[in-house]
């Protein structure tokens, strides 16, 4: 009896598993709208909960693929800015360079006498601990340039060469601890010598001599053009050096000397102008 009606209950299931698929052939065979439907009411219960078991799985296959797109953006895009943050360094660069030339082209040449020529070229070293004391250039001997001979930019003087070989030169700033140029006060005339100040590179110091005149803020000073034993080398007149800051009488009086500052920027220094031909000291 038992086995009856096992067999019974699994003939029952054959038919409603042939029943099914019979179902499935008419109604994609035929397009019946309605036992589409139903069949849909069927097996949907079945398929939404295939649904929510699967996504999960689906939801992390999705997040692999988002984020590997996304690292592969984000790496194009980060090569995009270092080659646009590169051009714009280039273009600043450039930029500069130009400026620093229209400046040496437009500097008064009648400041500069008669015998002396211009040898431009570029800094390519500097000391980068002590950059206010030297610099050297990549023009040499072999470019007519020789030990004594005045160095300028487009905002005025420099300093002058201390050292040359036949492809480079080694230039001394005016803000070096040794450097002593010959300077006037435009335009009241007053004389003396520019040195740097002790422990302050940026800053330079115009000791009088003997001078009853006093010296305003805001005056420029020059090279003087004259040589003394203690000068170490000579530089031709009127050569721009830099703009009176502090001009106090009473230290005027007391001291006999006024704060300068140089016109050029002898921290930023790439293009150069030396002045070759002319009398060395």
């Amino acid at each position: 009896m038992y086995r009856k009606q096992v067999r019974r209950r699994r003939a029952i299931l054959a038919l409603l598993i042939l029943g099914s698929f019979a179902l499935l052939t008419i109604t994609y065979g035929q397009g019946s709208n309605g036992l589409q439907r139903g069949v849909s009411t069927i097996f949907s219960p079945v398929q939404s909960a295939a649904d929510r078991a699967l996504k999960p799985a689906r939801d992390l296959v999705n997040w692999f693929d988002k984020t590997f797109d996304a690292r592969g953006e984000n790496a194009k895009l980060h090569g995009e800015v270092e080659t646009l943050r590169k051009e714009a360094v280039a273009q600043k660069s450039a930029i500069a360079e130009n400026d620093q030339l229209r400046k040496i082209l437009g500097l008064d040449k009648s400041v500069i006498p008669s015998g002396y020529e211009e040898v431009t070229g570029r800094v390519i070293a500097r000391s980068p601990s002590i950059w206010y004391a030297d610099v050297t250039i990549d023009v040499g001997s072999g470019d007519g340039v020789g030990v004594g001979d005045p160095v300028i930019n487009g905002d005025g003087l420099v300093g002058s060469v201390s050292a040359v070989t036949g492809g480079s030169a080694q230039v001394a700033l005016i803000a070096d601890g040794s450097s002593a140029v010959s300077a006037k006060v435009v335009p009241n005339g007053i004389q003396g010598l520019i040195r740097p100040e002790v422990g302050e590179p940026g800053v330079l110091i115009l000791d009088f001599i003997n001078s009853a005149k006093h010296v305003h803020k805001g005056q420029d000073v020059v090279t003087a053009g004259w040589r003394a034993q203690e000068i170490s080398s000579g530089y031709p007149p009127n050569i721009p050096i830099g703009e009176v800051t502090k001009a106090s009488i009473l230290e005027q009086e007391a001291q006999q000397q006024v704060r300068v500052r140089p016109f050029a920027d002898l921290s930023n220094i790439d293009i150069i102008q030396v002045l070759t031909g002319g009398s060395r000291g």
